[in-house]
């Protein structure tokens, strides 16, 4: 046998299992085209470049999953690799590697279902709170039935491939010097993809989606590993601090208040006359509640009766939206004003304490400020964040029987229970008090109490969960009226995100519009069409209270203060964006900048009613997107932002 047979044979294991992985990881590519991508403007002609784009990425990503084997074989000893109990090993090690090759990929497609994109910051935030995702997952999928089926193919894959194995494992013996220049072609190869290769590298599409199916799940997966913590200076666009924080201040100076010092953005602003007065508030924060399923935003389905009638009743902000797809981010932006910035959200940051918060402003009103959860407020650091920032906490713990729960929480009507106890014993105390209030119901696995109409117990998905998350609202509410304090309230309903990310675009807005709600004596309904964003709701609620307070929000009171120029913001996976009278300015790692034209197209298809036109590079809407982000970053990290 040639020389360079025999060394191939040393390293048939490796090579079988690369073949194996890239067959695998091409049929995953081509299920994820044909139910995602399809819907999603992905056409049948660009199949075949995806393909052949996503089997390079496979491959550079292969260079790194099989170094550890390919160390493995290149230093064993001859007389380990011919010893007997070398076959089995090697046989089973090889059956490991298609087993989870399979399951993995499975993992893959159910990810993708429900976030529109490969494993990404959510995979990677999920891991810190194992006991509910994997919870999540084991209540949500068939997950021994799954793993059952991924034995059975990575053990036909292994049948199939044993022969050729075997004959690998009776080859003659390879000489040292050629394993180790084959094993040092194979680590030069995993430096050289360290230092050239990026994981979007083949990006090459306008269409997200399409990104997205070329890409390696598990190469995403580490790269949003890599950069979970990352300092903004070093992977973003940067500029002049000064003079990022001055165009900062002349942007935002239109929206209110008087700055109290000559370079800073905290703004004082005084007593109204025109307030409400000091009035108890209670923001009932709605998981997953997207605008797209609400009646009284135009969906036809008749998901939301309670909240449409309340609607009648309260002032309704006709378009708002998000600040990113989780509700980290939501409750950044309600709770802290702040723009979304890159990496983790600032609840989940360390250095956190004593930011300022809508809770602290409260407090120094003279108010009780709280966040109740249905939840265990360790997940996702809540409760360590809003117990640092004025809030005092409670989660599912002081809930101590509940009618039901599953593994996120306990249901709505059970945590708004909680909380009507909770406003009671507040009402006794005599000072005011302010809470918010995060659900937790409308998540998979979608199951709910027996009882409520057109609401099964399980299976009925995600309009399920807007209908229970409905009712539960519609409940509060004729519980809350039976009690003093209720007429002596101000009331908010407002999602931490819509339900998930649809569409082509990198900044799908069509996914970020969310109902705002708010209810409160002496104000009569009607509905606002400012454009609204979700870090604006805090310096609303206290415009309408006319209450004097001095804050750096970044939020703006849009009811005394509308602007149709004014700049939403963005967060999405590693890019962040802002928006000015339809026109997009995106950031993104390496410091990469983009300029687009946004409009919706409601003829088309929801996940594709996000038109983004290519237009000339707006220098001035990039600066304004890096002040925005650069600032708030710096703020966070120096401790300015107090």
């Amino acid at each position: 046998m040639p020389a360079s047979q025999v060394l191939l044979s040393r390293f048939r294991p490796l090579l079988l299992i690369a073949v194996a992985y890239l067959l695998l990881s091409g049929a995953l590519r081509a299920a994820l085209w044909y139910r995602f991508g399809l819907e999603a403007g992905v056409s049948g002609a660009q199949l075949p470049l995806v393909l052949m784009l996503g089997t390079i990425d496979d491959t550079v990503e292969l260079v790194y999953l099989l170094a550890p084997f390919a160390l493995y074989l290149a230093v064993l000893p001859q007389a380990w690799y011919a010893a007997r109990w070398q076959r089995p090993l090697l046989g089973f090690a090889t059956y490991v590697a298609l087993f989870g090759a399979t399951f993995l990929n499975v993992m893959e497609y159910f990810f993708f279902e429900e976030f529109d994109a490969r494993f990404n910051r959510v995979a990677v935030d999920y891991l810190v709170s194992p006991h509910e995702v994997l919870g999540n997952i084991s209540e949500s999928y068939p997950v021994v039935p799954i793993a059952a089926a991924a034995a059975v193919v990575g053990l036909g894959l292994w049948l199939a491939l044993w022969p050729a194995l075997r004959r690998g494992l009776e080859a003659k013996a390879a000489p040292l010097g050629a394993r180790v220049r084959l094993l040092a072609a194979h680590f030069g190869a995993l430096l050289l993809a360290i230092a050239v290769w990026p994981t979007d590298a083949l990006a090459l599409f306008q269409n997200r989606v399409a990104n997205e199916l070329v890409a390696n799940g598990p190469s995403s997966f580490f790269n949003a590993l890599r950069t979970n913590g990352l300092d903004y200076s070093a992977y973003y666009r940067t500029g002049d601090s000064v003079a990022l924080t001055r165009l900062l201040r002349a942007d935002l100076a239109g929206s209110g208040g008087t700055f109290v010092s000559e370079n800073g953005l905290t703004r004082r602003f005084p007593t109204r006359d025109d307030g409400l007065g000091r009035l108890n508030v209670v923001v009932l924060a709605e998981e997953s509640f997207g605008a797209e399923f609400v009646g009284a935003y135009g969906d036809a389905r008749g998901l939301t009766p309670e909240f449409d009638e309340l609607a009648k009743q309260g002032v309704l902000f006709r378009h708002v939206y998000a600040s990113g797809t989780r509700t980290v981010r939501g409750l950044e932006a309600i709770s802290a004003s702040l723009p979304p910035i890159p990496g983790d959200s600032v609840v989940r940051r360390s250095g956190n304490a004593a930011v300022v918060t809508w809770g602290e402003v409260m407090q120094s009103l003279g108010y009780h400020s709280s966040f109740l959860y249905g939840g265990y407020g360790y997940f996702d650091n809540m409760n360590e964040y809003f117990a640092a920032n004025g809030f005092d906490v409670s989660d599912r713990r002081d809930i101590a029987t509940p009618s039901f729960a599953n593994i996120w929480g306990v249901a709505d009507e059970d945590l708004f229970r909680h909380a009507i106890e909770y406003f009671d014993r507040r009402a006794q105390d005599g000072a005011p008090f302010f809470s918010i209030v995060m659900s937790t119901s409308n998540h998979k696995p979608y199951t709910f109490p027996a009882g409520i109409p057109g609401v099964p117990e399980r299976g009925g998905g995600r309009e399920a969960g807007v209908r229970y998350a409905d009712f539960a609202v519609g409940q509060f509410f004729r519980e809350a009226r039976k009690h003093d304090w209720f007429g002596n309230t101000l009331f908010v309903v407002v999602a931490d995100h819509g339900a998930r990310v649809y569409g082509s675009a990198e900044i799908p807005m069509y996914s970020y519009e969310i109902p705002l709600l708010i209810v409160a004596p002496g104000l009569a309904p009607r509905q606002v069409d400012a454009l609204t964003a979700q870090v604006d709701l805090a310096p609303i609620v206290l415009g309408l209270l006319g209450l004097p307070y001095e804050a750096p929000f970044f939020g703006r009171d849009v009811l005394h203060y509308p602007d149709p120029d004014r700049v939403l913001m963005f967060n999405h996976n590693q890019k962040v964006a802002i928006c000015r009278d339809g026109e997009l300015a995106i950031l993104g790692l390496r410091r990469s900048e983009s300029t687009v034209r946004h409009r919706y197209d409601p003829a088309r298809p929801r996940r594709l009613r996000d038109v983004y036109e290519p237009m000339p590079r707006d220098a001035a809407l990039v600066d304004l997107a890096t002040a925005y982000y650069q600032v708030g970053t710096d703020m966070f990290d120096h401790g300015s932002y107090r």
